[in-house]
């Protein structure tokens, strides 16, 4: 039986407390709101951190604010972000992201501050920790080697957050809070292509808020490959955003693939061409196969890497024939596995 390390549990009852203990206690201090991925780490030995400060009392970090755009708390459960009436009409790609992390008992404790922050996987990492030591643990952990490539001079990890994703076809940004005051990042500029330092948030800032600008006649999807209908991570996710003309003609596009590195990747080349195009079947196309030469897959999760490779142009043609206004929910069934509106009924 894989047991929990000894650890100090704060319950500070604002932000303001909490990023003074991060200031004060130093690296070896973890933030934990809902735990669901932290708390199996810890029990693998991925962080064994002397200090737990909890978020879940903190009622600011609950808040939902309307106004120019969206502002979400990031303690906000992923349930939560489900159920807003708002979410799902203005932002259905973070709404469809939201709704297919895990299983309803996790969204009903993760939250999405966490799952924006959530610790790259991989099959060589993801073990306990006798595992890990039989083969001489690895380079994100105790290790000096990547076993996905061993001459790899980085941890190839992959990101597999869902609503980061969505997010960064959104444009949205995040604040991050510390001692020093607050700064706002873009999501895009949140995770950097490394397994180990995936995060651009500082041990001693605190990811307090999401905020989204208007939707202003944007489209946006998310969709997502796993081996299981339900509970699995992604080993691939495309979240899609644009905006079309009266007529259909792209004003705007962004195109983002998540679970194929340690970061998700903008696919910036096959959002341009659409733009100024009408969605036809051809475009559509052009735009999958572009799309998916920004996926080099590794032997760092499930499926095999070719096949997850060449699956990625026809994830984003799904992605943009359900913006095109096509009705993708039998396909997506058949495909992704995931009945959205079943989901939303739990």
């Amino acid at each position: 039986m894989m047991r929990l390390p000894w650890f100090r549990y704060l319950t500070p009852d604002s932000v303001e407390e909490v990023v003074a203990i991060l200031a004060g206690e130093g690296p070896e201090t973890s933030v934990v709101a809902g735990g669901t991925d932290l708390f199996p780490n810890m029990k693998r030995k991925h962080q064994v951190p002397h200090t737990l400060v909890a978020l879940r009392h903190i009622n600011e970090l609950k808040e939902v604010t309307n106004g120019d755009g969206l502002t979400l708390g990031a303690g906000l459960t992923l349930t939560d972000l489900a159920r807003d009436p708002n979410v799902r009409e203005q932002f259905p790609g973070l709404w469809q992201a939201a709704i297919q992390v895990a299983t309803p008992h996790l969204r009903n404790m993760g939250t999405l501050g966490g799952n924006l922050c959530l610790d790259t996987r991989c099959n060589y990492y993801n073990q306990n920790y006798e595992w890990r030591k039989a083969i001489g643990f690895c380079m994100k952990k105790e290790g000096e080697i990547c076993w996905v490539a061993p001459a790899s001079k980085r941890c190839l990890a992959i990101s597999s957050t869902d609503t980061a994703p969505a997010l960064i076809s959104l444009d949205a940004s995040v604040t991050l809070v510390s001692k020093d005051g607050e700064r706002d990042v873009a999501v895009r500029d949140l995770y950097q292509n490394d397994g180990i330092d995936y995060l651009m948030r500082r041990p001693d800032e605190l990811l307090t808020r999401v905020k989204l600008g208007p939707a202003a006649g944007r489209r946006s999807t998310y969709w997502k490959l796993r081996r299981r209908g339900s509970f699995d991570f992604p080993v691939l996710s495309v979240a899609a955003t644009v905006k079309l003309s009266d007529d259909g003609t792209v004003e705007h596009a962004c195109i983002v693939l998540g679970a194929v590195a340690s970061r998700p990747l903008v696919a910036d080349a096959a959002a341009a061409t659409l733009v100024g195009k009408k969605l036809t079947d051809g475009v559509i196309v052009e735009a999958g196969v572009i799309a998916s030469k920004l996926a080099k897959p590794m032997d760092n999760t499930d499926f095999t890497l070719h096949w997850r490779k060449r699956v990625a142009s026809e994830f984003v043609g799904y992605a943009l024939r359900e913006l095109r206004g096509d009705d993708m929910r039998e396909t997506r069934i058949r495909i992704a596995q995931h009945d959205l509106e079943r989901a939303a009924s739990i």
